[in-house]
C-alpha cells in the first residue's frame, strides 16, 4: 500500500492491537470511522454503530466474555458478539467513548479485535492458520516418534526388555513431549488460563485439564519409575490427543470458514484504495472510505468500484449479480450509473461517485449479512445456556471417578479422569446449530436471498401457509400487452406500430409497453411520429407517416374519453388508437406475471403449503392473477391494515404464516408475520422490516429458502441428536474405565468435526436455478495495489 494511505497501513500493522506509533490513537481518528462504523442516528445524535472481527474466541463462553468487557466500556451502549461468525457489533457514544477503548477492552479480556473490513482481518486470519498449521505439524511429527518409542512397551513380553531400555524410552518420549507441551499445546493453555482469571470455566478447561494431568503423571513416572506412578507413562495417549484435537480445530476453522465465507467474500468485495483524480488532472491513492460524493475515481478491469458512482468516460461490462440481482455482466457507458461493490469487468472507466459510505446499496447489504451473522439462533441461545452447568457437572464426574478407581490404582484414576475430562467436551453441542445456520445463511447469500436474522430459518422451517402480494412480487411492474382488436383492414402489426411510434414520446406505463411490444414487430411497419403533443393522464396526439407516406389526419392514442370513443367500462385497461373516422384499434393491457410465478405457487403447493394472495389492487384483478396461478384464496382492496389482519387472523386459527412482499408499502405487514421476504429489485434494504430480502427477480428463491430452511432445521436436529448421544455413550464407557485418553481425543475430535461436515452439506443444498437466474458469483478479491 502507497505512503498515501497511513489509515489502512497503520491499521494493518497494528491488526492485533498491540501498541505501536501512538498505539491505537489512530483509529480515534473521526475521519477513519467509516471504514468500520455507520451512524445510529435512530439511537441518538452522535452515536455509531461499528462492526470488529475478534479473533482467539473458540465457544460461545468466549464470545459471552467478550460481550462482557465490551459493556464495561463507559459510553459503550450496546454489544453482540457471534461466537460462530467471529464478529461483534459495538453501539457506542461519541465523546463518551473511543473506538480505542473498546478494541483496548477485547484485548484485556484475551482476545484481539480488529475493525471489520479492514485489511488486517485477513492478514490476521491467515497468520493464525499458519500457526495452527504449524502446531499441528509439531504435533504430528512428534506424535509419530513417541508412538515409536512406546511400540514395545505393548508388544514385548513380561520382562523382556531391560529397565534400562524401558527408562531410555520413557526419557525419549518425554523430550519429544516437550515440543506439543511447549508450542503445540499453547492455544489450549492460554485460553485456560484466561478462564480462570476471570473465575469461570470454559470449553478449553477440562481440555487443559487433561493435558496437564496426563503430562504430569507421566513425568512424575519417568523421573521416579518406581513411585506411585512409576508403572506406566501416557506420553503416547497425550501427544495422539493433542494431534487429534489440533486436527479437528484446523478443519472446523477451515470449514467453519467455507460455511461462512459468503459474508467475508461481500465484504472483501471493495478494494483498500482507488485512483482519485486531483482538480489538476493528476491522480493519487486514497483510502476506499475517504471516497466522497462528486469525487473523480478511475477504475480499472477487474476492480470493484468502491461507490455508487456515473460513468464519465469509457465502455465496459459490469457484474452486478450480488447487488441487482441481474446474472450476467451487463454494458455500462457514459451516463450510466454503477453500483458500490460490482466488479468492472472489460475497460477502464472514469467515473464521478453519486453515492458514498453507508449511503450505497452495498453498504445496506453488507450491514443486513452482518447482522445476521451475529444474530443467535435460539437453538444455539439453549445449548449455550446448557453447555455451562454441563462442563461444571464434567468436572464434578472427574473428580468423582478418580476417587472411585483411586483405591485401585492411582495411575488409572488420574487417566480416567482425563478421559471423561476430555470426551465430554460439549464443543459439538455449541456448534450443532449456529454451523448449520451459518451454512445455510452462506448458500442463500450465494443464491442472492440475504438472511437478515438466523431465527427466521428456524421459524421458515415451520410455515404452512405463504401469503403473496401481488404487484411487483407476483407481478412484474410493468404492463404486458394482451389482445389487439383493429377495424376492417388494418392489420395488427400495422396497428401496433403506429401505436408504438407515439407511445415511443410518452413516459406513461401503457405507453412503454406499447412501446415495447412495437419494438419486436418487423421493421418494415415502423412509423415516425410528428407535431406530437401529450395530455397529462389521456393520451398523445400527432401525425404518422411511413416512407414518406402519410396517415389521413391526426392520430390520438390513449383513454377512450381522449379519443372520442364512447365504450362500456372495461375490466382490463384499455388503450384506444382513433383518427378522423372513428376507432383504428384498441390494446388490452394486463399486468405481467413474472416467468416462474406458476412454478413457485406450483412448487409451493406440492410441498404442502397453502398459498394465499393479499392485494390493494381491484378485486377483479386480483382474481384474474389468482386464477392464472390456481390460488383459491385470493382477496382484493385490502389495505396495509386489512392485510395485518388477515395475517393475524392465520394466527388466531394456528397457522404459521410466511409473507412475500416487495417491501415498499408492507412494512406492518411484513413485520407482523411469522417469517416474511422483501423481494423485488426496488425493496429499501435498510428500512426493509423482512427477515429474507431478494433483491434479484427471480421469484423461485422463496421456494428454495423455505425448502433450505426444512433442510437446515433437519441437520441442526442431527447435530443435536448426535451431539446428545455421542455424550450418553461416552460418558459411562469413560467412568468405567474402559475408554483410554487417545480415544477420547479421538472421539470429542471426530464428534466435532461430523457436526461441521454434516453442516457442510447445507453449502451445496440448494438446486441450480433456472437459465436467467444465475447464482451470485463471489469473485475472489484481487490482489491490493502496492
Amino acid at each position: 500500500m502507497q505512503a498515501s494511505l497511513p489509515a489502512a497501513g497503520a491499521s494493518a500493522a497494528r491488526a492485533d492491537g498491540a501498541p505501536g506509533p501512538g498505539g491505537l490513537a489512530w483509529i480515534d481518528d473521526p475521519g477513519e470511522w467509516a471504514a468500520f462504523s455507520r451512524p445510529a442516528a435512530q439511537q441518538g445524535e452522535g452515536v455509531w454503530e461499528s462492526s470488529l472481527a475478534v479473533e482467539g474466541m473458540t465457544c460461545a463462553a468466549c464470545a459471552l466474555t467478550v460481550e462482557e468487557a465490551l459493556r464495561a466500556v463507559p459510553g459503550v451502549l450496546s454489544a453482540e458478539v457471534g461466537a460462530a461468525s467471529r464478529r461483534a457489533r459495538v453501539v457506542w457514544r461519541a465523546g463518551q467513548a473511543r473506538p480505542s477503548q473498546w478494541l483496548d477492552a477485547v484485548r484485556a479480556a484475551g482476545y484481539r479485535g480488529v475493525p471489520l473490513a479492514d485489511l488486517a482481518v485477513r492478514a490476521e486470519r491467515r497468520r493464525d492458520a499458519r500457526r495452527m498449521l504449524w502446531r499441528w505439524l509439531v504435533a504430528g511429527l512428534c506424535m509419530m516418534q513417541v508412538m515409536m518409542y512406546a511400540y514395545p512397551a505393548y508388544t514385548a513380553a513380561p520382562g523382556e526388555i531391560s529397565a534400562d531400555a524401558q527408562a531410555l524410552l520413557r526419557w525419549a518420549s518425554w523430550v519429544l513431549s516437550l515440543p506439543v507441551m511447549l508450542f503445540s499445546c499453547g492455544p489450549f493453555f492460554r485460553a485456560a488460563l484466561r478462564d480462570l482469571r476471570r473465575r469461570r470455566v470454559g470449553m478449553d478447561t477440562p481440555v487443559t485439564l487433561g493435558i496437564l494431568i496426563t503430562f504430569l503423571v507421566s513425568t512424575w513416572g519417568t523421573f521416579e519409575p518406581d513411585g506411585i506412578f512409576g508403572a506406566e507413562v501416557y506420553f503416547d495417549s497425550l501427544t495422539m490427543f493433542v494431534f487429534f484435537l489440533l486436527s479437528s480445530r484446523w478443519l472446523e476453522t477451515r470449514l467453519r470458514d467455507r460455511t461462512g465465507g459468503a459474508l467475508d467474500m461481500l465484504l472483501q468485495r471493495l478494494p483498500d484504495g482507488v485512483e482519485r483524480e486531483r482538480a489538476d488532472g493528476t491522480r493519487e491513492q486514497v483510502a476506499a472510505h475517504r471516497v466522497a460524493v462528486g469525487d473523480v475515481l478511475h477504475v480499472r478491469p477487474g476492480e470493484a468500484f468502491v461507490a455508487d458512482a456515473r460513468i464519465l468516460d469509457g465502455q465496459t461490462l459490469v457484474d452486478e449479480a450480488l447487488l441487482s440481482g441481474e446474472s450476467s455482466p451487463v454494458a455500462r457507458g457514459p451516463g450510466a450509473p454503477v453500483l458500490a461493490g460490482s466488479y468492472n469487468l472489460a475497460a477502464a472507466v472514469r467515473v464521478q461517485v453519486t453515492a458514498a459510505g453507508t449511503d450505497t446499496r452495498f453498504a445496506e447489504i453488507a450491514a443486513l449479512m452482518d447482522e445476521a451473522a451475529r444474530s443467535r439462533p435460539r437453538l444455539a441461545l439453549l445449548a449455550d445456556r446448557i453447555a455451562r452447568p454441563f462442563l461444571l457437572a464434567v468436572l464434578l464426574a472427574a473428580v468423582g471417578a478418580c476417587l472411585f478407581w483411586w483405591r485401585h490404582d492411582p495411575g488409572h484414576a488420574l487417566m480416567v479422569a482425563v478421559a471423561v475430562l476430555v470426551v465430554t467436551c460439549p464443543c459439538a453441542l455449541s456448534l450443532a446449530t449456529p454451523a448449520a445456520m451459518l451454512a445455510a445463511a452462506g448458500a442463500l447469500a450465494r443464491r442472492g436471498v440475504l438472511v437478515r436474522r438466523l431465527q427466521a430459518l428456524e421459524a421458515l422451517a415451520g410455515v404452512d401457509t405463504v401469503v403473496f402480494d401481488k404487484t411487483g412480487t407476483l407481478t412484474r411492474d410493468a404492463l404486458a400487452l394482451g389482445a389487439v382488436h383493429t377495424r376492417a383492414g388494418v392489420h395488427q402489426s400495422q396497428a401496433l406500430a403506429m401505436a408504438a411510434a407515439l407511445a415511443r414520446h410518452s413516459l406513461h406505463p401503457a405507453s412503454r409497453a406499447l412501446a415495447a411490444a412495437g419494438a419486436q414487430g418487423p421493421s418494415e411497419e415502423q412509423w415516425q411520429a410528428c407535431d406530437l403533443a401529450e395530455e397529462a393522464g389521456r393520451g398523445l396526439s400527432g401525425r404518422l407517416t411511413r416512407n414518406g407516406w402519410p396517415w389521413p389526419g391526426v392520430l390520438r392514442l390513449g383513454s377512450a374519453a381522449h379519443c372520442g370513443v364512447d365504450a362500456p367500462a372495461q375490466q382490463d385497461m384499455t388503450v384506444w388508437l382513433a383518427d378522423e373516422r372513428g376507432v383504428v384499434a384498441s390494446f388490452v393491457l394486463h399486468e405481467d406475471l413474472r416467468a416462474d410465478a406458476a412454478a413457485t405457487v406450483g412448487r409451493l403447493r406440492d410441498m404442502g403449503l397453502a398459498v394465499q394472495l393479499l392485494s390493494g389492487d381491484a378485486g377483479a384483478a386480483v382474481a384474474r392473477v389468482a386464477a392464472q396461478l390456481s390460488i383459491a384464496g385470493a382477496r382484493g382492496g385490502c389495505s396495509p391494515q386489512h392485510k395485518l389482519q388477515a395475517l393475524r387472523e392465520l394466527q388466531r386459527q394456528g397457522r404459521h404464516s410466511a409473507m412475500v412482499g416487495d417491501g415498499l408499502n408492507d412494512g406492518p405487514v411484513l413485520a407482523g408475520a411469522d417469517v416474511s421476504f422483501a423481494f423485488g429489485h426496488a425493496v429499501p434494504l435498510a428500512q426493509a422490516q423482512a427477515d429474507f430480502v431478494a433483491p434479484g427477480g427471480a421469484l423461485m428463491v422463496v421456494a428454495d429458502t423455505l425448502a433450505l430452511a426444512r433442510r437446515t432445521m433437519a441437520v441442526v436436529r442431527q447435530n443435536l441428536a448426535w451431539a446428545a448421544l455421542y455424550n450418553a455413550v461416552s460418558v459411562p464407557l469413560a467412568i468405567a474405565g474402559w475408554m483410554p485418553a487417545w480415544l477420547a481425543g479421538l472421539g470429542m475430535a471426530a464428534s466435532s468435526l461430523l457436526v461441521v461436515l454434516n453442516a457442510l452439506r447445507l453449502s451445496a443444498a440448494l438446486p441450480v436455478p433456472p437459465a436467467g437466474t444465475a447464482p451470485v458469483r463471489l469473485p475472489r478479491p484481487l490482489p491490493e495495489h502496492s
